[in-house]
């Protein structure tokens, strides 16, 4: 445990022995002193020198400590602070950061269901309006047969067929031809003659096609 008793008379023994005491604490020992026959001024000149020095020693010793102490708490002190500015400030970003996300997030699925809304309801009336759909094939044609010979193939190819022979009979006559399909989905396909490829148009289309257009406004709109 490094401590030691140190006993001292008030004359020059005594002198010795708090010196030694003195010197022990210099070296890391923890002497514990005890200074006798001290009432009186008893002790020897050379006694109260030595004692007075180890007096001063072990202030001196005591303030160290507590400074180093001071010195180690305020240190403690502003590593704790600076973690917890870096806490805040990390924690701040990352909910600025998820607010964000979730705000987007939420935006993106208010525009979602307006769109969905807004769109499914027009795209239901307008794919049941045979003028549109006779309008929108006729338009198509005319850019599709100025390159080549088309096939139109349509659910309702008679009523689609009649349209054109009252609006575009010379369409028909260029050799576009509109024939009929069972059982698909699309509300009508056009294909060059060949058959090569073909691009179809249905509800579903329809209603991509109008979202995409429809989506950035409303965006902008809302927000």
């Amino acid at each position: 445990s490094r401590r030691m008793l140190v006993f001292a008379g008030w004359g020059n023994n005594g002198a010795d022995a708090l010196v030694a005491a003195r010197v022990l604490a210099q070296q890391g020992y923890r002497p514990e002193v005890y200074l006798f026959n001290i009432h009186g001024n008893r002790l020897t000149p050379e006694c109260r020198i030595s004692r007075d020095r180890l007096i001063a020693e072990a202030k001196a010793q005591a303030e160290k400590i507590v400074a180093e102490a001071k010195e180690q708490a305020q240190a403690i002190e502003n590593v704790a602070k600076r973690k917890a500015t870096e806490l805040e400030t990390n924690t701040k970003n990352e909910l600025k950061l998820y607010t964000g996300q979730a705000l987007n997030a939420l935006k993106s699925e208010v525009a979602n269901v307006l769109t969905d809304k807004v769109v499914g309801q027009d795209v239901e009336k307008l794919v049941q309006d045979k003028d549109f759909l006779g309008k929108f094939a006729v338009s198509l044609a005319e850019k599709w047969t100025g390159n080549e010979p088309a096939v139109i193939s349509a659910k309702d190819a008679e009523g689609l067929k009649a349209y054109f022979m009252k609006h575009a009979k010379d369409l028909l006559d260029k050799g576009l031809r509109i024939e009929k399909v069972n059982g698909i989905d699309t509300l009508f396909t056009i294909q060059p003659e060949d058959g090569s490829y073909k691009v179809q148009f249905g509800k579903e289309e329809f209603e991509t096609y109008f979202k995409a257009f429809l989506r950035p406004q409303l965006v902008d709109m809302l927000f």
